[in-house]
């Protein structure tokens, strides 16, 4: 599935406020509510990301962001954070069994 980097519009040095975008079909398709968070496998990052999705915000209509500190420090160390207006990156997360995903950057997408 291909995800979109998201900030809340805060660019807080810590990484605080940024978060992967995940479209609504891909989430009913690959993510459970049940598990209560989600483990990411980001490309690069020496530990895993644990993140929170048992949130109204994460299954409602709108938002749909896996949110989490970690993820904007990954985003910033690696130069793709803050981005261009309207050009966030794009991500590929591959499923993994149970409720763990790779994150890796999409070819093509701006750095």
């Amino acid at each position: 599935m291909i995800v979109t980097a998201w900030n809340n519009g805060d660019h807080h040095e810590s990484g605080a406020g940024y978060g992967l975008k995940v479209s609504a079909a891909d989430r009913d398709r690959y993510f459970r509510r049940e598990w209560g968070t989600v483990v990411l496998e980001l490309e690069g990052y020496p530990k895993l990301v644990e993140v929170n999705i048992d949130k109204d915000s994460f299954w409602g209509l709108k938002c749909r962001e896996l949110i989490s500190q970690e993820i904007g420090g990954w985003l910033k160390r690696n130069g793709l954070a803050p981005w261009a207006k309207g050009k966030p990156p794009k991500f590929i997360i591959e499923p993994k069994p149970e409720n763990r995903f790779f994150v890796r950057l999409s070819k093509g997408a701006p750095k």
